[in-house]
């Protein structure tokens, strides 16, 4: 009988271990596959009402904590609009997309952690824990952060107008400014060539 009970107390042990050791397995493994390079901006899922109040804890975490080399900025984007009452116009300031928060950060185990044990956030937007980051454009388009947008063009090469009244016409780059973010195109219209100025998101290479 005390041989039978101290078998089921080793295999009990072997369980236990054996669950220790994939746990931490499965946490490095974490790590290893979500730890990025550099910040990028996350999707964070609050309590409809709570996107402020989830900013303000987050970004109070971070300097109590001294995490600024980890999590670098929380937004809510915000747009202006006009509102009418009792016939006066009001600026009013709305959330341009309730129920999100979104947080410049680099992924790392101690981040995911202080991000979604923040009071009001209810998960990150991405399959299971694994968050995913906003690409440039998403970025831009969302108006989270001004991104510069990096084109991969010469002068004298082909390009494609993707927006605008002249999309999908083909024109010739003029000129690039990188600082201010445009680019001038020579595209042919009714025989005549006629020059355009684009932002970089309105063209592509072709």
């Amino acid at each position: 009988m005390d041989n039978e009970k101290l078998e089921i107390n080793q295999l009990e042990d072997q369980q236990v271990e054996s669950e220790m050791a994939s746990s931490e397995e499965s946490k490095r493994l974490f790590i290893k596959q979500e730890k990025t390079d550099k910040p990028y901006w996350y999707v964070v899922y609050t309590y409809s009402g709570y996107e402020n109040k989830v900013m303000t804890n987050l970004l109070k975490t971070v300097e109590n904590n001294g995490l600024q080399d980890v999590i670098y900025d929380v937004k809510v984007p915000m747009e202006e609009t006009i509102e009418v009452k009792n016939g006066k116009k009001k600026h009013v300031q709305r959330k341009l997309f309730p129920g999100y928060v979104m947080v410049k950060m680099l992924l790392t185990d101690e981040s995911w952690y202080v991000v979604r044990n923040t009071r009001g956030v209810t998960g990150f937007v991405g399959p299971g824990s694994k968050p995913i980051p906003l690409s440039d454009m998403e970025v831009r388009s969302m108006g989270v952060e001004d991104v510069p947008v990096r084109l991969d063009v010469e002068v004298g090469e082909n390009v494609m107008i993707t927006s605008g009244p002249l999309e999908s016409f083909i024109g010739i780059v003029n000129e690039i400014n990188t600082e201010r973010q445009k680019i001038k195109v020579t595209v042919s219209m009714f025989g005549r060539d006629t020059q355009v100025e684009l932002d970089f998101v309105q063209v592509k290479r072709v």
